[in-house]
């Protein structure tokens, strides 16, 4: 009997149905899961001399995956967080055809074992006080693009938001009377107020009263619409690298928005914040995620060394061998 399930109908059933209908994932895990399974696609045409159409579920067994992550790495030069983004997509998939077709449990288990990859983890970067002054003090606020660009960085750097968070903010999102906040639906489709400062509420509230728009947006492009990913990460670049003239740390930084993401975060812990609460305002699912920042917090850990009792011991000089000794050392 022909057991054999064509590819096509589970995998566009995963993505209509499992993921767009029942998880109501994000568009950007849309097009991550999207452009996983086109490169496997392809991979497989292009091994399996198939269109991607013909193909069954069996083709995508586990040696055969495990090939696909090795060439994203071997001939895209692709990382290992970027090889287990891939393989994140391709498992959670193969969860949905377990339930769409048991007859394949075995397979689908065998391809479910594929390990992540472990790989070093590298200390975050994040802005210290003088770099967050100099990146806030280098939009040219006399422009509508500059007053933007410094409510933009303001409350990224105080509020910690995501990028996406912070482009799909809209006027309506913001409150600047008492209680001041900011309201966005961030991951998981989960909605968190945060507080804001009063300088950020000043600043805002210029922002808001001086220049009106027509499409509601807080952070709006030039012609009205919601930046893009690349337009904020290049505005951060554009000011960082205006800010390094003055403030010459901040040529040894890469400086992307998400790192003003965790310079909140590391605000906050400085300021004596719990971790806890770091994990809540930041909207993290687990508090471990938030462990990050206390690793790269050396003024925390040099405040640990002060309080321990050093350890007492003292320099010893050298002195060499007798040069005789030596010589019958040497024998």
């Amino acid at each position: 009997m022909n057991t054999s399930t064509l590819l096509a109908p589970l995998l566009e059933g995963f993505f209509t149905k499992r993921l767009l209908a029942q998880r109501r994932v994000s568009p950007h895990t849309v097009a991550s899961y999207r452009d996983t399974f086109r490169l496997l696609l392809k991979f497989a045409e292009k091994h399996l001399g198939r269109a991607p159409s013909k193909l069954a579920l069996e083709d995508l067994h586990a040696p055969f995956v495990a090939s696909f992550l090795d060439e994203l790495e071997s001939k895209r030069s692709n990382g290992a967080r970027t090889r287990n983004i891939r393989l994140a997509a391709i498992h959670s998939f193969f969860r949905y055809a377990a339930l769409e077709a048991p007859e394949h449990s075995a397979l689908i288990q065998r391809v479910l074992a594929v390990p992540r990859k472990r790989h070093t983890r590298a200390l975050i970067d994040f802005l210290v006080r003088p770099e967050i002054e100099a990146l806030l003090s280098a939009p040219d606020q006399k422009t509508w693009v500059g007053r933007r660009d410094h409510a933009f960085l303001l409350t990224a750097v105080q509020t910690g938001l995501r990028l996406s968070e912070l482009t799909g903010l809209k006027r309506e999102d913001v409150s600047l009377n008492v209680g001041a906040h900011v309201r966005c639906e961030g991951k998981g489709r989960k909605e968190r107020c945060t507080p804001l400062t009063k300088s950020t509420v000043m600043v805002l509230r210029h922002w808001i009263d001086d220049y009106p728009n027509g499409s509601g947006l807080l952070f709006p492009s030039l012609r009205g619409g919601r930046l893009s990913a690349d337009a904020a990460q290049h505005l951060v670049a554009k000011y960082v690298a205006a800010a390094r003239e003055t403030c010459p740390s901040l040529a040894k930084k890469r400086v992307t928005p998400h790192v003003l993401r965790h310079t909140a975060a590391m605000e906050l812990l400085q300021a004596g914040v719990d971790r806890a609460l770091i994990a809540i305002w930041l909207g993290h699912e687990s508090v471990e995620t938030t462990q990050i920042y206390l690793d790269a917090n050396l003024a925390l850990k040099e405040e640990i060394l002060a309080k321990t009792q050093p350890i007492e011991s003292k320099p010893g000089r050298y002195k060499p061998e007798d040069r005789l000794l030596h010589f019958l050392t040497s024998l």
